[in-house]
């Protein structure tokens, strides 16, 4: 039997012999690299091929150099958008599900003033991005003239940035990963970076979370990332903030798109039932990205801030307790398409759940962040919207036995019950 030959052109060969060389461990030039971003944004490379490059990337790694290189490539393989001035974003590593500070640190950020296009990835190893939790409140699938509207109109927006095409190999690149939880720190880091630049971003904060259960185990390796951050900033001239912290636990109590949303709502709204963690982490997050937006700023708006706030974390406390942050994230949800007249109450998470009791008396020791994702998943989040699980107990919580430690919810019975047996192999919670 005759073997049948496969025929590439020539863009494409040039992109498979690249992907061949970054296989066995040597370094890309900007050409190569470009070939190979072109080619998977054009869809000219197989989910194999494509595949290939990732498992590369998670295992061979990038100089500083081929970061630049990738980063500029997936900006310009894509479609860009401007806006004139100061143009903030903030923007997590992730691996901690149940932190949705962008849903809060946005329209804090708008209702001061400032330009903030906020674009965000599906999720890949996590039960829901921002633009899965936003997508409950909103349409995130946005065209780039809808985008530059809903700014124009709002100063913020929150949308997903595969919608109108940017950094499309990106997001191909995401698809090919995600059934492998695969996402190596140099994919994160140009990943991040990319949709920036995209979207004009000049002025950033990265929130990198580090810990046991989360993406980034150790400091050493946040401060590697940290610096790689800084690294690009620099090349891009983008005024940058990398906020390292230790992580060992959700922010907020809800995990999955619905759950996470209405946690958020709940800061915005200032109720009595909010996450205090989330809050404090939203407005650390919004007074940073407000403090380096200032330094830019005219004089006289520093010292408006100064003598009425304090400082710009006074500033971003006061916004959100007087309501103004709420008020301006109805208006990006309104001119998103999505129903301004949002209660966090309303947003109901799946009709079928299960109550996780404790066995025995004493406290919430630790909670592990990486089986709290693999059980969500197992759920259904992101794809049922409200699937999930809700922490009623947190570390260092008293726990009688018998109490409920956590709810898990679904959409599906079979979801559920996939789930409740899972939470054997993979307990989301050790107490003492």
């Amino acid at each position: 039997m005759k073997k049948q030959k496969v025929y590439f052109q020539e863009e494409t060969l040039d992109a498979i012999n690249a992907i061949r060389k970054k296989l066995v461990g040597k370094t890309l030039t900007y050409k190569e690299i470009y070939s190979i971003m072109d080619q998977i944004a054009r869809k000219r490379l197989s989910d194999i091929l494509t595949t290939y490059f990732a498992a590369s990337a998670y295992s061979k790694g990038f100089t500083n150099q081929e970061l630049y290189y990738l980063t500029k490539a997936m900006v310009e393989t894509g479609r860009q958008i401007h806006f004139e001035g100061i143009v903030a974003d903030k923007h997590s590593i992730g691996g901690v599900p149940g932190t949705r500070t962008t849903l809060v640190v946005v329209p804090i950020v708008a209702a001061a003033g400032f330009v903030i296009p906020k674009s965000s990835s599906r999720a890949i190893t996590t039960p829901g991005s921002t633009a899965d939790a936003m997508e409950v409140l909103a349409p995130v699938n946005l065209s780039k003239e809808k985008i530059l509207n809903v700014v124009k109109k709002t100063n913020g927006c929150i949308v997903w940035g595969g919608s109108f095409g940017i950094a499309p190999a990106d997001d191909i690149i995401i698809k090919v990963e995600r059934p492998l939880l695969l996402e190596s720190y140099d994919k994160i880091l140009v990943s991040i970076m990319a949709k920036k630049v995209a979207f004009g971003s000049n002025h950033v904060v990265i929130d990198l979370p580090y810990g046991a259960t989360v993406k980034v185990h150790g400091l050493n390796d946040a401060k590697v990332l940290k610096e790689k951050f800084e690294y690009l900033a620099k090349k891009f001239n983008i005024k940058i903030r990398v906020l390292v912290h230790r992580t060992n636990e959700p922010g907020g109590r809800g995990i999955g798109p619905i759950l996470e949303a209405r946690e958020a709502i709940r800061v915005l709204q200032q109720k009595s039932n909010r996450p205090a963690d989330l809050e404090i982490r939203s407005i650390n997050l919004a007074g940073n990205l407000l403090d380096i937006c200032l330094k830019d700023s005219p004089r006289q708006l520093q010292d408006f801030v100064k003598k009425n706030y304090g400082n710009s974390f006074g500033w971003a406390t006061k916004m959100l307790q007087k309501g103004i942050a709420f008020a301006k994230m109805q208006e990006i949800i309104k001119e998103q398409g999505g129903n301004p007249n949002i209660d966090s109450e309303n947003l109901k998470p799946g009709q079928y759940f299960f109550k996780l009791k404790s066995l025995k008396t004493g406290s919430i020791k630790s909670l592990n962040n990486k089986n709290m994702t693999i059980i969500a998943k197992i759920l259904g989040a992101p794809k049922q919207k409200g699937s999930g699980i809700f922490l009623d107990k947190k570390i260092g919580e008293a726990v009688e036995k018998g109490n409920i430690v956590a709810t898990l919810y679904s959409e599906s019975a079979h979801n559920l019950e996939k789930g409740r047996k899972s939470i054997l192999k993979f307990p989301i919670a050790t107490i003492l």
